[in-house]
């Protein structure tokens, strides 16, 4: 049975992490919805995107006073009367946009995004209508589990949500730097058969990243044109199938200067920042690639993203440091450094 009241963050206002997160005791929902399951919470992690919403730099649907971030993982502790998919113990993990259920993004399933306009997991429990949760991968703990709602989804839409260019062994895929899609992106790559280069910043994730089976790391620090550098390592100098543009508007132009004709750039956030210097659409003429926005994924590719992360018995990189839920403020302030690898989470007790 779960208590009346838990612990929760909501983003009271906007400007700055130590303003605009407010960490309080609130009722737990325990009046469920016939569609509703409750979910206590084990595990959560954070996103480029938890941290500027917080900023007022989220372009997307949000809510005043919502709870933040999307990721969650935990065990369902009671079901609404007419619930088919769950049953109490079962362990789950929260679905991005509520309502995107398969196919293409709308308006409306856009609008559905939990942290941003329907509340979020940084909190002991949570109600969610049971079509907005998947069942967690049995080979992974909470922590990791946590991580796979927005990054993890997001790299596996990147690499596999354009059918007619979803990758297959032998493609090149090129990452960029140690963040939680790059990473994903870097695993799922490897697990079908494809080369990988990333880029990185330092030697020591350079070296961690080919633990995790980089062929090629290229030090952008070091080596400003990195783009050309990366077409030249691929057979023939042909370039890269598969771009996975995290860093936005600053990185781009390498980015374009990588791709092979007919690639495919998805591009997925700007944590880089901004710049007026930027590539314009017809550089994907001049360059015959595509570029393709993605926003995390669907709930059949979550499933499907799940299967294969059982089968290959792939392991999320959790970053070495952990937060606990009442220090989330010292997490945000973390992972705005940068210097975090993988993904960083918060145990919830």
């Amino acid at each position: 049975m779960a208590p009346q009241t838990m612990k929760q963050w909501n983003v009271v206002k906007t400007g700055s992490f130590d303003e605009g997160l407010k960490f309080s005791e609130g009722p737990v929902p325990n009046k469920l919805q016939d569609n509703q399951v409750l979910v206590r919470f084990h595990g959560a992690s954070l996103n480029f995107r938890d941290l500027i919403i917080v900023l007022g730099k989220y372009p997307f649907p949000q809510r005043e006073n919502v709870v933040p971030a999307s990721d969650g993982a935990g065990v369902v502790e009671a079901v609404g009367q007419a619930v088919t998919r769950f049953k109490p113990g079962d362990k789950v993990l929260t679905l991005f946009n509520q309502a995107h259920l398969a196919g293409s993004l709308t308006p409306e399933s856009g609008a559905t995004g939990v942290g941003g306009s329907v509340d979020g997991t940084l909190r002991q429990y949570g109600a969610y209508d049971e079509q907005g949760l998947v069942h967690m991968p049995s080979n992974l703990n909470f922590l990791e589990g946590a991580t796979l709602t927005c990054a993890g989804l997001t790299a596996w839409n990147a690499l596999y949500g354009l059918s007619s260019a979803a990758i297959k062994p032998g493609d090149w895929v090129l990452t960029q730097g140690t963040g939680g899609v790059s990473i994903f992106a870097l695993q799922f790559a490897k697990a079908a058969g494809c080369k990988v280069i990333s880029t990185t910043s330092s030697q020591e994730k350079a070296d961690r990243l080919k633990k995790l089976g980089a062929d090629h790391v290229l030090n952008y620090k070091e080596d400003d044109n990195w783009g050309e550098t990366a077409k030249k390592l691929t057979p023939g100098g042909l370039g890269v199938n598969h771009v996975v543009e995290v860093a936005g508007p600053v990185t781009m132009k390498q980015s374009l200067k990588a791709i092979k004709f007919d690639g495919v750039i998805s591009i997925i956030g700007f944590v880089a920042g901004q710049t007026k210097d930027q590539p314009t659409f017809l550089d994907c003429l001049t360059n015959i690639a595509t570029a393709r926005g993605v926003l995390v994924g669907s709930r059949l590719q979550f499933e499907e993203m799940n299967r294969a992360v059982e089968a290959s018995d792939i392991h999320p990189v959790v970053d070495s440091k952990v937060f606990k839920l009442e220090d989330v403020r010292d997490a945000y302030k973390y992972q705005f450094g940068q210097g975090h690898f993988g993904k960083v989470c918060v145990e919830i007790d």
